[in-house]
């Protein structure tokens, strides 16, 4: 309790320091410990502006904007492309700024900042240890220098980078390995990397465009969008499933040529993903293509978890966006709660 009055007084001494912020917080004193409840990375303007953080408290009673800037009186940078965890702290990886911004996840102070070693850093992983990876685009334009920048988070340094195939994107783990979807930058790949230690240990092919992973049990589903149609060279979407024991694929769902989908998340039995603006439902004990579409709507980013799905909605990608809750037993919206610009990221600080 004294910990927590700590952090209480000292939040608020920042909101009286930063009170002519011109970005007002839904609630007037933003909590001191920003645990228990759900984070949001809002992007921000592409080019011309910094992104941020919006927090949601677990029973929904309070609302903090900008969190970062809250705390400690600076802005995170632009682009802010994703967050991961490791222990008590938080990795914000700000891709347009090329650099990851560290902070503790409850209390959101900084604690320090990795800005050399990284060009265009998109997504955290924290390993066993005291070791954590980015994937980096390098120059988004090359698709020759792509890379896994490896981190030791006790001096938070690059201590080592491994080149990989172009467009390096999410990660997973499973068993000690990193597979890493390489949805292609700018362009498309299909490929999905396999990392053990350093080193680089194999490569799996998959559909084209894999943008979304998810581990369950012995099997990575990878969800593939496939090549859109302004490439002219469309390609259908499939749902890819590997075995993680032979790091083989196992099965191949195919979409029709002209279906894109995204987002793909789980929760018990069920995977979730978006397509054409709806919100499908497969059960994994017997996968049938599309599925069951049990909500409407264009979100930008989905997670599901203990029996909700959270979705974010980034409207004209100009404006403040939202955060949607839906109870999946109903597939009725229960919450809905302003974020920042471009909300892309949907974590949960528990």
């Amino acid at each position: 309790m004294m910990k927590k009055l700590l952090y209480f007084t000292f939040a608020t001494s920042l909101l009286i320091s930063c009170s002519n912020d011109d970005d007002p917080q839904t609630d007037p004193i933003p909590p001191a410990a920003y645990e228990k409840g759900i984070l949001v990375t809002n992007e921000g303007p592409f080019n011309n502006g910094s992104g941020n953080i919006t927090f949601v408290s677990e029973d929904y009673a309070t609302v903090a904007q900008n969190i970062y800037r809250t705390v400690n009186g600076k802005e995170l940078g632009n682009i802010v492309q994703s967050m991961g965890f490791q222990e008590e702290n938080a990795y914000i990886v700000v891709s347009n700024s090329a650099k990851i911004m560290i902070a503790n996840r409850y209390t959101f102070e900084r604690v320090d900042s990795i800005k050399t070693g990284l060009v265009n850093p998109r997504y955290f992983m924290g390993d066993s240890g005291n070791k954590g990876y980015v994937t980096d685009w390098g120059d988004p334009n090359d698709n020759s220098d792509d890379y896994v920048a490896v981190l030791d988070l006790r001096t938070n340094t690059v201590t080592t980078t491994i080149p990989v195939a172009f467009g390096p994107e999410r990660m997973v783990s499973y068993n000690n390995k990193i597979y890493v979807a390489h949805q292609g930058a700018y362009g498309q790949n299909n490929l999905v990397s396999v990392i053990s230690g350093n080193s680089l240990e194999s490569t799996i092919t998959v559909g084209d465009v894999p943008n979304s992973m998810i581990i369950s049990g012995n099997s990575l589903y990878v969800l593939c969008g496939g090549n859109p149609t302004y490439t002219g060279n469309e390609t259908a979407g499939l749902l890819v499933k590997i075995d993680l024991l032979t790091a083989q694929v196992s099965q191949i769902f195919t979409f029709q040529t002209t279906q894109h989908p995204t987002n793909l998340t789980m929760d018990g039995a069920n995977l979730f993903y978006s397509l054409n603006g709806k919100v499908y439902k497969l059960d994994t004990a017997s996968i049938s293509l599309p599925g069951i579409d049990i909500i409407s709507g264009i979100f930008y980013a989905l997670q599901a978890k203990d029996g909700k799905l959270y979705a974010t909605d980034a409207d004209d990608f100009a404006s403040k966006g939202s955060l949607l809750i839906y109870d999946l037993s109903t597939n009725q919206q229960i919450q809905d709660f302003q974020t920042g610009i471009v909300p892309g990221g949907i974590y949960f600080n528990d």
